[in-house]
């Protein structure tokens, strides 16, 4: 049995690693989201527990998203649908206490290091913290490398530095790996937030040569893709900062921007790796609860559209691993689930007592059981009054002017055909 929030929490409690990653969408190993990814860190810690292979964020945006795991609370909450304003800045969390600050008060040393939320532990924060292993955002090198010259001078990419420890992640990496094998006294919550693979997408020469760039498989974009799509959501995608799919093509940069997608995941891949064999060859490693995700997906030309900020399946769903004592290795759990239920899981498995607040659901029953039933599906919201619901087979997008799209994912995982309008559907759009 897992520990559980009844438990008394006198007793030698587990540690929690947590490990984020940034733009990270399913083209893992473990998720299957490109065939050519390479991935084998991530794969074996997926192997060692448990991969919610149904994962959504929240907000399909860095700031927000992060806002809603830390603090277990949705958006329709706390407000926050884009990069602004901080979680200290919004009087909703005013009494929400982070859950680093949740565990320091129940007896956990914390330690954060790079980017967990986006704006780091500021302000009022800070006191969550009790180390901070720092939030290098790594060098970039001096002028336009790739990117054309109207494009956002985040978007740029190419082989950049000339070895992994001159890269943030990397760096940061070692920092907590260096920790856990200390030989420190438990219990601990340490926060580990690599930036890779966000853009600009600089990686060392190593990673891009893993990726034949004439060889890799593109996603598949039908011309007609967007024809069922609510012209309003296609105007709200244009809100974002990332070049459209028009001006990629124009550019002829869609392989390059692929191959650096890639290389900087394999690149991340490298540091996740380091902190988990850090933490396998310690005196934790029989005692310690991992648990790795991403703040939402990424597109790279699906349904038209670069990066985030959207309702359907390649911005919201990120992966999600947990591994630790008693949980079943090499399992993967189908039921859909959100970020905002990380914090009240880990209440569960520090067998701490029961934040109210909260209204993320415990994971525990599927840790314990990957085929226990959910009766709460996982919703994402985009800008203020458009929602995406996600159950274990179907998308339905809700938009604030009454519009909506509705796939089945059992077959059409690519949300290409829209069934909003089919009334044999209308039951589905009901629940």
């Amino acid at each position: 049995m897992l520990w559980s929030g009844s438990t008394c929490y006198g007793a030698e409690q587990p540690n929690v690693v947590m490990i984020s990653i940034d733009d990270l969408n399913d083209w893992t190993g473990f998720l299957g989201g490109h065939p050519d990814v390479s991935t084998p860190n991530m794969d074996e810690l997926a192997k060692r527990g448990r991969n919610f292979s149904n994962a959504h964020c929240a907000v399909p945006v860095c700031s927000s998203s992060r806002v809603s795991v830390m603090s277990g609370v949705a958006p329709t909450t706390h407000g926050s649908y884009e990069i602004g304003p901080r979680y200290d800045e919004l009087p909703a969390l005013n009494d929400v206490p982070t859950m680093q600050r949740y565990l320091k008060d129940h007896g956990y040393y914390t330690l954060a290091g790079g980017k967990v939320l986006h704006h780091g532990f500021t302000g009022r924060l800070s006191e969550a913290i009790d180390q901070s292993l720092g939030r290098e955002k790594g060098r970039r090198p001096k002028g336009v490398m790739n990117r054309p010259a109207r494009w956002s001078g985040a978007w740029d990419w190419g082989q950049y530095p000339d070895e992994d420890a001159q890269m943030a992640d990397f760096q940061l990496a070692q920092k907590a790996a260096n920790f856990l094998q200390s030989d420190f006294k438990p219990p601990f919550f340490l926060s580990v937030g690599f930036f890779r693979p966000h853009v600009p997408l600089f990686a060392p020469p190593c990673w891009f040569q893993k990726y034949d760039i004439e060889a890799l498989k593109l996603p598949d974009i039908p011309s007609w893709d967007l024809d069922d799509v609510p012209k309003n959501f296609l105007n709200i995608n244009s809100y974002a900062v990332a070049p459209t799919h028009a001006e990629v093509l124009k550019h002829g940069k869609q392989r390059e921007l692929t191959q650096a997608y890639l290389a900087s995941i394999s690149f991340v891949d490298s540091c996740v790796g380091r902190v988990v064999d850090a933490l396998r060859t310690s005196p934790h490693a029989k005692n310690t609860y991992v648990v790795l995700w991403s703040d939402h997906g990424f597109h790279l030309g699906e349904k038209k559209h670069w990066a985030k900020r959207t309702l359907w399946e390649e911005s919201t769903r990120v992966p999600l691993l947990i591994s630790g004592p008693d949980i079943s290795p090499d399992t993967s759990c189908e039921q859909s689930v959100s970020l905002i239920d990380i914090y009240p899981t880990l209440i569960d498995l520090c067998g701490l007592p029961e934040n109210k607040k909260l209204e993320g659901v415990s994971l525990v029953p599927q840790l314990e059981d990957s085929k226990t039933v959910r009766d709460k599906p996982a919703i994402t919201s985009s800008y203020f009054g458009n929602h995406a619901v996600r159950s274990q087979f179907w998308r339905l997008i809700a938009y604030e002017d009454g519009a909506e799209e509705l796939y089945d994912h059992r077959s059409d995982p690519n949300e290409f055909h829209n069934l909003a309008d089919d009334p044999r559907h209308k039951s589905i759009k009901n629940k």
